[in-house]
């Protein structure tokens, strides 16, 4: 490791320190984890993940707004309560068909048995998030341009991929334990989690060197988590939390 990575290894450290606290988590510095917090459940979890785009604030309002029970209620009950929902690139039928999806999904199975079954294989999250993904998509025919845009596709490659934020930062919180992350999950391995990565985090990332692609996509998440895991090869996403807090308050 060259000193300046040695330098920005000890920086993190301890901002990991300083942030691995509920004090990180209120509405006046919002994340989406904090409803998904509240609630303890791995698919209300996913809801607030997958809407987990925008600002932040936007975010934690619409969150908030939610019905969390209806995943458990009939999907008449859905279609009546959700009529008049919508956030940015989903209409109220997108809002709809997600809450529809993931009850089907939950009477199918656990979401941690459904992605693990994808990711024993080689032990690959994107095996995962394959099978939870193509599991999606079998119990809801349902596209439209919002409704994609929450759920994506099946991961082919990684050049030019979208970096799959938003089921990465769900990971993270599935699979990590600490003051933050509610580590719900226990069969997938921390060390084997890949870097949430958006473009605020990237051009952080690119900005303390610990990232040379210049292209923002899943291959760049792919080399800032193996640049991290010289850091903590057993917990390489433990940084993330930090990395957004930096750039957030703009500390580079």
């Amino acid at each position: 490791m060259t000193k300046k990575l040695e330098a920005i290894k000890t920086r993190l450290d301890a901002e990991v320190a300083k942030r691995n606290s509920l004090d990180e988590l209120h509405l006046s510095r919002p994340d989406p984890i904090m409803p998904a917090r509240e609630h303890n459940d791995e698919y209300i979890a996913l809801l607030c993940a997958l809407f987990g785009y925008g600002r932040a604030d936007s975010i934690i309002k619409f969150l908030y707004s939610l019905d969390f029970s209806l995943l458990y209620s009939s999907e008449i009950e859905i279609e009546k309560a959700l009529s008049g929902y919508y956030y940015r690139f989903q209409n109220a039928q997108d809002v709809i068909e997600i809450f529809k999806t993931l009850r089907r999904l939950q009477n199918r199975d656990a979401l941690e048995t459904i992605f693990y079954e994808g990711y024993k294989k080689e032990q690959s999250v994107i095996s995962g998030l394959n099978n939870t993904i193509t599991a999606m998509q079998e119990v809801n025919t349902y596209e439209s341009r919002g409704y994609n845009f929450l759920v994506g596709k099946p991961i082919i490659k990684t050049k030019g991929n979208s970096a799959m934020k938003r089921w990465m930062m769900y990971l993270r919180w599935m699979v990590r334990k600490d003051n933050i992350d509610m580590g719900l999950w226990n069969k997938v391995d921390k060390k084997d989690l890949i870097m949430p990565l958006d473009t605020h985090t990237f051009n952080v990332s690119k900005k303390l060197g610990l990232l040379t692609r210049k292209t923002y996509d899943l291959e760049a998440a792919l080399e800032l988590t193996q640049t991290l895991k010289t850091f903590d090869k057993t917990d390489p996403i433990k940084y993330d939390f930090a990395l957004y807090r930096i750039g957030q308050e703009k500390m580079v």
